[in-house]
Formats: C-alpha cells, sequence, structure tokens
C-alpha cells in the first residue's frame, strides 16, 4: 500500500472520531511521526512523540521499567507495550503506536538485523506484533514505519468498529 495513502487512512479515522495519537519511536528515528505530520489538518489528532533512541530517555520519559529492559532486552514484545503505554500516559491520547528493533546493520543473538517489535495501545488495551524486514537498514527503516501505520489503521478500525480496507 502507498505509505502516503496509508497515514491518510490513519489520520481519517482519528479525525471521525475525534480522536488523538501520540507515538514513540527507537529504531524508526522519527519516520512515524514524519509521515504522520506530512498529512495536511494533522494537527486536529496529532498530539505528538518521543524519539527514545536511548535506553535512558525509554525509562526516564516513557517510565519503561529497567527491570523489562534488563529481563527480556530491549528489542521485545515487553518492551514495545510499555514504550507505548508510556507515550500515551504522558500525552494523555487515545492511541499511541511505539517501535523498538535493529533496522541494522547488525543484529544479536535473540533478534536478527530488520527485527522490529510494534507496539499499539488505546481504549481496548495494548497489542504487540513482531516483524521482520530483511533489507537495508533504510529500507528497514521505512519497512518499520508502514508495518507500524499498517497495524496502527487495524486497530484504531477495530477499537471504532470502522471498516478495515
Amino acid at each position: 500500500m502507498n505509505i502516503h495513502k496509508l497515514s491518510e487512512m490513519v489520520g481519517e479515522a482519528l479525525k471521525c472520531s475525534s480522536s488523538t495519537l501520540s507515538v514513540a519511536e527507537s529504531c524508526t528515528g522519527g519516520f512515524i511521526s514524519h509521515l504522520i505530520t506530512l498529512i495536511p489538518g494533522s494537527s486536529k489528532y496529532y498530539l505528538g512523540g518521543v524519539t527514545s533512541y536511548a535506553i535512558s530517555v525509554k525509562e526516564k520519559v516513557l517510565g519503561v521499567p529497567a527491570g523489562i529492559i534488563k529481563e527480556r532486552g530491549v528489542v521485545s514484545s515487553e518492551v514495545a507495550a510499555a514504550m507505548a503505554e508510556g507515550v500515551r500516559r504522558l500525552t494523555g491520547s487515545t492511541f499511541s503506536v511505539s517501535t523498538t528493533g535493529l533496522a541494522g546493520p547488525g543484529g544479536d543473538e535473540n533478534n536478527p538485523e530488520g527485527t522490529v517489535w510494534i507496539g499499539i495501545s488505546g481504549p481496548q488495551g495494548t497489542d504487540t506484533v513482531k516483524f521482520l524486514n530483511n533489507g537495508c537498514r533504510e529500507e528497514n527503516i521505512r519497512e518499520f514505519a508502514v508495518k507500524a501505520l499498517s497495524e496502527l489503521f487495524g486497530y484504531i478500525s477495530r477499537s471504532l468498529n470502522l471498516p478495515s480496507e
């Protein structure tokens, strides 16, 4: 799907329901926020984001417990969930999306290069999804953002009983 169209669909769903969005990004480095703010009128629903590249920012700003990072690793479902919940709590948004992963180069023993965990939080609770992409760093970041927006749109659609496209 066209990335611009996907950003528009997320925006329309949020506007139609008078809902708001916040973003917590690590491996996507602000790219999701950039895509959202490319859409005219996004200030009606987009509250802001935190680019929490450093573990200290995940902990101090987003409230991710250090124990979760130590036990599960920074690239994990638990950290993605805590990031999404943290930015939602911080901004008071209706919905939030987060990313934590390894865009490359390099991976680790638990997660190969091209691994991302996406967290989505809203009134129905918090969901996470793991996604793998086998591209270069720039491609991985782009595909992580596309997958995050796609998952976000699905979550919003289910939460608001909207028809999904």
